[in-house]
């Protein structure tokens, strides 16, 4: 589910589901579709047009923010909520939605997912309180979360392993592309027509990614269903909680995730207002950037390999604070620049620690990935509702104060993990 978060990647995914009582054995090779396949192509494609669905919808009112403070006369701590809401409900129902389709397949859960999230969206453009916004917003974050760690499951049973990593690029690209349209296509129509107007807009584009979804999507032939036993899920959750590795591996998520949606969440506000005074259309281009997290997420593999993953946590954590201290100046260049170090620096660290959990946990990877997507979201929910409060009550500077304590707290983790690492290989000598 690389990212974000937007995520330009997502956990590794993982072909069968662990010893948590959840279900599908290892599959035949030759059911599963091969590379250059009709089979393949339609499972690509749908799941791209899934993916595209989940980030359009997702991180919809974002680029409203500005626009909703001014009409519904919130403060920027207030408007944040209509992203966080969305982020807190796909962390809550993440782990027990991807469990239920370990039962009742993975295609029948994407597909309630995907129309029920669509369903709210349609809703949205007619609510007029933070209040009914903010619950159908909560709502939709626990219908998306039904797509993620389900879709990633569906791609492992269903493609031949030497297609995976192509169906998993694509799968990822949506989420990439559908991150960034979302905001940009309801910022652009809000800016000419409303923040109404704009959530429609995401509505109806929604609803075609929806609809192509359904239409696209393969029967599964190598899912076979399995009873979920609660007992041996929360085993293997608190399982993995309680790995030493993995909770830091959670908590860099977690913190890099903060430092991305409070920048984020915060940016347009700082971009409307002076001393830059940008349009809304032209201030929701800037999540363009965005596509920084592509390159910087197709990279974090060879930094890895070169400086070692948590030298890579390390050159992260610099790149993500030396953006930070770039946007201080009242200068827009200098503040593109530091987004873009910003933006690659969080995929960086992003890639590396979800990598690093596929790679850690010997069972239950599936759920060990669905906290890691957990710790990310509310990540993402606590830095948007701290970093616009902050912006709120201390201008830019308070946002950027958040995001570098939260680069700080990454840096005394990763360090944490290198002094493990170090006493290990002690106590082997």
């Amino acid at each position: 589910m690389p990212a974000d978060p937007a995520s330009a990647t997502l956990p590794t995914p993982l072909s069968a589901p662990a010893a948590s009582g959840s279900g599908s054995a290892a599959q035949p090779q030759d059911l599963r579709h091969l590379p250059g396949s009709p089979g393949l192509r339609r499972t690509q494609l749908a799941l791209f047009g899934a993916g595209l669905a989940t980030f359009l919808l997702l991180y919809s009112t974002q680029a409203l923010l500005p626009d909703l403070s001014a009409n519904l006369h919130l403060t920027p701590g207030q408007a944040s909520w209509t992203v966080s809401a969305a982020s807190i409900g796909l962390a809550v129902a993440v782990i027990p939605v991807s469990a239920l389709s370990e039962r009742f397949g993975r295609t029948r859960i994407m597909t309630m997912a995907v129309f029920a999230a669509v369903a709210i969206a349609l809703v949205l453009p007619f609510t007029g309180d933070l209040g009914t916004l903010t619950a159908l917003r909560a709502l939709q974050g626990v219908a998306l979360a039904g797509l993620p760690a389900t879709a990633m499951a569906f791609l492992a049973e269903e493609v031949h392993p030497s297609a995976l990593p192509s169906a998993m690029g694509l799968y990822v690209a949506g989420n990439s592309i559908g991150g960034m349209s979302g905001r940009l296509l309801s910022g652009v129509v809000a800016g000419a027509y409303g923040w109404r107007a704009g959530l429609a807009a995401v509505a109806v584009a929604s609803l075609l990614c929806a609809v192509a979804f359904r239409v696209l999507i393969p029967r599964a032939r190598c899912f076979r269903p399995g009873p979920v036993n609660p007992r041996a899920l929360w085993h293997t959750v608190t399982g993995h909680v309680t790995n030493p590795l993995l909770g830091r591996l959670f908590a860099l998520g977690l913190l890099f995730m903060t430092v991305f949606g409070a920048v984020y969440t915060v940016l347009g506000y700082r971009l409307v207002a002076a001393p830059f005074d940008l349009p809304q259309a032209l201030a929701s281009s800037i999540f363009v950037v965005y596509l920084v997290g592509t390159v910087a997420s197709a990279a974090s593999a060879r930094i890895g390999a070169r400086l070692g993953r948590r030298g890579a946590l390390y050159a992260a954590v610099a790149t993500t604070s030396a953006g930070l201290l770039l946007t201080l100046p009242e200068s827009l260049p200098l503040t593109l620049l530091g987004l873009v170090l910003i933006t690659a620096g969080f995929f960086t660290g992003h890639c590396v620690a979800s990598a690093a959990v596929g790679r850690t946990a010997t069972h239950g990877r599936a759920q060990a990935s669905a906290l890691y997507l957990a710790a990310y979201y509310i990540g993402n929910s606590l830095g948007g509702a701290v970093g616009a409060s902050a912006y709120h009550a201390e201008g830019w500077s308070g946002t950027v104060a958040v995001a570098l304590t939260a680069m700080l707290l990454a840096t005394g983790v990763t360090a944490w993990g290198t002094v493990a690492a170090h006493r290990a290989v002690t106590a082997r000598a």
